[in-house]
């Protein structure tokens, strides 16, 4: 394993995040803070509590899941697109590095990326409501995860893009729209018994039920289920992701 290699991918992603800092930081602050005006006082104020939970609170997890997820898939695509587009992916894969390494690299960097925010957006809602996490190292192994996984995902997304447009095609038409019909502001047992069904064939639905459960110890669904679906994600991704490099699609072209 060339670790150099990981490294210097690694640090010159990064390095283009902490130059614009200021700004990384600041919109999730700022979104984040509209929406528990919107969600926590106006819908709030209708809502006491979701299974025992006021509702501020319970959104907490789903806001937090769906800024990781944006994120992630953002830094991700964004990250590995570039190169594509200015032309030095070539240098990459001449250079004495495997996929591997290249992945590790990139992906790393856009997990940190989205961590940073998912922490920023935990601190922020603290601000407006009273939290408490039942347990803490499975929210952190659930936010890594989710982080790992979707920086996976914006991977792809980067390879398979033609141009910026596409960078936005897949998160604004079906990663967001999934993220809040996963259950990131109400619990699916709210719903009529077939809407609930139809619910769990969305794979979001699994990640924030686990998500949720490491704050409150309450969750929709069984929280084996929920592991098992992001690792089953994070599986698929590294074998698209090695099928890719292995036949050179949209790579090489």
């Amino acid at each position: 394993m060339n670790w150099t290699a990981i490294a210097a991918i690694y640090r010159f992603e990064m390095a283009r995040f902490f130059r614009t800092l200021l700004q990384s930081f600041l919109s999730p602050v700022l979104s984040t803070s509209l929406y528990f005006v919107v969600f926590g006082a106006a819908i709030g104020s209708r809502i006491d509590q979701v299974e025992g939970i006021s509702y501020g609170a319970f959104i907490v997890p789903g806001l937090v899941m769906l800024a990781v997820i944006t994120q992630s898939i953002s830094n991700g695509s964004f990250g590995i697109y570039f190169p594509k587009f200015i032309g030095t992916i070539y240098e990459l894969l001449s250079a004495p590095i495997n996929f591997l390494e290249i992945v590790l690299g990139y992906v790393g960097a856009a997990a940190t990326k989205a961590l940073f925010i998912g922490v920023v957006i935990l601190l922020t809602s603290t601000l407006f409501v009273d939290l408490s996490i039942a347990h803490p190292l499975a929210m952190v192994a659930f936010l890594v995860l989710t982080c790992i996984s979707f920086a996976l995902l914006g991977f792809i997304i980067g390879i398979w893009a033609g141009n910026f447009e596409q960078l936005q095609l897949v998160p604004l038409l079906i990663v967001t729209p999934l993220v809040f019909l996963g259950g990131s502001f109400y619990s699916i047992l709210m719903l009529p018994p077939i809407w609930q069904k139809i619910t769990l064939l969305n794979p979001v639905v699994y990640l924030i039920s686990g998500f949720r459960w490491s704050f409150f110890g309450t969750a929709d669904l069984p929280v084996g289920y929920s592991l098992l679906a992001i690792a089953a994600f994070t599986c698929l991704c590294l074998g698209v992701i090695w099928w890719i490099f292995r036949t050179g699609w949209r790579i090489r072209s």
